[in-house]
């Protein structure tokens, strides 16, 4: 997906400016994904299960402010993507994980551990040897890493609201992905508006070229894909094994971004994305062993079984959100 988005959003080829009417699409695909899973639940329910598709005004209401937040962090996303090579997109986006740790405290009053603060302090090295390194390569842009790093703290706050909202919709992760979807190509319209990207929509010369169209709507459908596989592998594994595969995704991606583009880099470029990875690493490790000590507290304390968790519960949605973008 971050190949066909970098593809959609700075490729030569195309030169389509229009980075905010790209994710407002992506939006759209998503919600005609939803509305023809939901006509196959309802003729074939046999087949898959999935909600209705209807939409409460009530409840929409109630989820605008993740809404708002999802735009921000898609939005943020690909105007990093559209700034910064995908080999440093990683490195750049890496500070979601100290995001969650600042914004738990802030909402939650949840204090971290020194060694989860410690695997923090490892991820924000990697972060500043990489713009460091990239800035010497020369190919530094101060607008990727604002981006980046914004896009960084909507994931965090986008891991706290969807822990918020999913009580308006009967704890249902798709009927969450139907309503926020919604809202958020309604939300996008103005800001396209806004930002003259309509000029640059009807002045496109490829507006009427399939192969653009098809590109599209392949990111949109990678887009919902990537959900639909991130919400299934957390239900069905925990949040350390998927921040242990996010991890090797982003290696993956970063590798895959150097050899594709034929590019040339540092030993301490390089230096600065394993001491990202291993930090994002051992965070979710210590994490992990933190969550399972509460749980042997409870086992041995029944009366906090109930609030211990709640706390679990929380831990999962905010740890979950690393990496997954």
């Amino acid at each position: 997906m971050v190949f066909v988005n970098k593809y959609l959003l700075s490729s030569s080829n195309l030169q389509f400016d229009a980075p905010l009417f790209i994710t407002w699409f992506q939006c759209v695909v998503t919600v005609g994904l939803c509305w023809l899973l939901a006509q196959i639940a309802k003729y074939q329910p046999g087949l898959i299960k999935f909600p209705a598709f209807s939409i409460d005004p009530k409840i929409a209401r109630e989820i605008m402010p993740l809404s708002f937040v999802f735009v921000g962090m898609i939005t943020f996303n690909n105007l990093c993507l559209k700034h910064v090579s995908i080999s440093f997109y990683m490195v750049v986006r890496s500070l979601t994980t100290v995001f969650n740790v600042v914004l738990t405290f802030i909402f939650f009053g949840e204090k971290t551990s020194h060694k989860a603060l410690g695997c923090c302090g490892i991820i924000i090295t990697g972060f500043l040897l990489g713009i460091d390194q990239e800035k010497g390569l020369g190919s530094l842009s101060l607008a990727g890493v604002f981006f980046g790093v914004s896009a960084s703290l909507f994931v965090a706050l986008n891991a706290i609201y969807t822990k918020k909202s999913l009580n308006f919709v009967e704890n249902n992760i798709w009927k969450l992905t139907m309503y926020n979807n919604v809202n958020a190509c309604i939300i996008f319209i103005p800001f396209i508006l806004l930002f003259g990207e309509h000029n640059e929509i009807f002045s496109f010369p490829l507006l009427f070229d399939s192969f653009f169209w098809f590109t599209m709507v392949i990111g949109g459908v990678l887009g919902f894909s990537m959900g639909y596989v991130t919400s299934l592998q957390i239900q069905a594994t925990s949040p350390l094994t998927h921040n242990v595969s996010g991890t090797a995704k982003a290696y993956a991606q970063t590798l895959l971004g150097v050899f594709y583009f034929n590019e040339i880099k540092t030993f301490l470029w390089w230096a600065s994305n394993v001491f990202v990875l291993l930090g994002a690493a051992l965070y979710s490790h210590v994490r992990n062993q933190e969550m399972k000590a509460k749980h042997r507290e409870s086992l041995e304390n029944p009366q906090k079984d109930a609030g211990i968790k709640n706390i679990e519960n929380e831990d999962q949605i905010r740890d979950s959100s690393q990496l997954k973008n």
